[in-house]
């Protein structure tokens, strides 16, 4: 697999290098969602942990670019762009549709015979788990409804007009791929996972994120903070003290 320096930094944001880390911890946003969501958990783990948050089309400086319609096509394409990092062991943290988006990433590490060194899934159920969900075909009104109620936009970006018609295409695009992605057929992975997920969140029961444990055969565990859908903004310390206590070992 053959990467370009121009596509890994197209895709791969690195916000604080830390080129002595001895493990690097790639970061999945949210539907919606872009980079800089992780910055703080960059600042935070720096110059431990090398921090690395994908840049979806789409959004912000790549706003411009066409959007991509499946999960499994967009692990394709950052799986592609982070050819050159596999020097270090990588472990990988999703929110929600990221969290998707890290188990699908880390099947395709696995089959190339470098296992993640941890998938953290947070505020998302097991892939293998189904509801009937049809987010991406509302109106306008009801797609910022759906955003207000899970209280991960900032409600002065939702009132202005200009930014909505930016955004909206984007958040839309990624809801359809979420809503519409099914498990594929294959095994468990071998690396250990991390469920996190609030008490609260509409878009995953507790229950339901006990099934990430079909998802391994090996270690896994369960964090459950008060909280809706977005609690590691509330619980930012507690997650990064999970973060850094998995880890530990391979950071030195």
């Amino acid at each position: 697999m053959t990467t370009t320096t121009a596509e890994h930094d197209l895709w791969i944001r690195r916000f604080h290098p830390a080129p002595d880390a001895k493990v690097r911890l790639l970061c999945l946003p949210h539907a919606g969602g872009s980079a800089s969501f992780y910055f703080p958990v960059s600042a935070a783990l720096s110059p431990g942990i090398e921090v690395l948050a994908a840049q979806y089309p789409g959004r912000q400086d790549r706003r411009s670019e066409p959007s991509i319609g499946t999960v499994a096509e967009l692990a394709d394409r950052v799986y592609r762009a982070l050819g050159p990092l596999d020097d270090k062991p990588l472990a990988l943290f999703g929110h929600s549709m990221g969290a998707i988006l890290g188990f699908e990433l880390a099947r395709r590490m696995e089959a190339d015979g470098r296992p993640a060194a941890v998938l953290f899934a947070s505020g998302r159920r097991g892939p293998g788990t189904r509801r009937a969900e049809s987010v991406h075909q509302r109106d306008d009104d009801g797609l910022v409804n759906e955003l207000k109620s899970l209280s991960g936009t900032n409600t002065a970006l939702l009132g202005d007009e200009e930014i909505l018609r930016m955004i909206l295409p984007a958040i839309r695009n990624d809801y359809r791929a979420i809503e519409t992605y099914e498990r594929p057929a294959g095994g468990p992975l071998s690396s250990p996972v991390v469920a996190l997920i609030g008490d609260d969140d509409p878009k995953s029961t507790v229950e339901e994120a006990k099934a990430w444990a079909d998802e391994t055969t090996g270690e896994f565990s369960l964090r459950v903070f008060p909280g809706g859908h977005f609690y590691l903004a509330t619980h930012q310390r507690a997650v990064l003290g999970e973060i850094t206590d998995r880890l530990g070992a391979l950071a030195g």
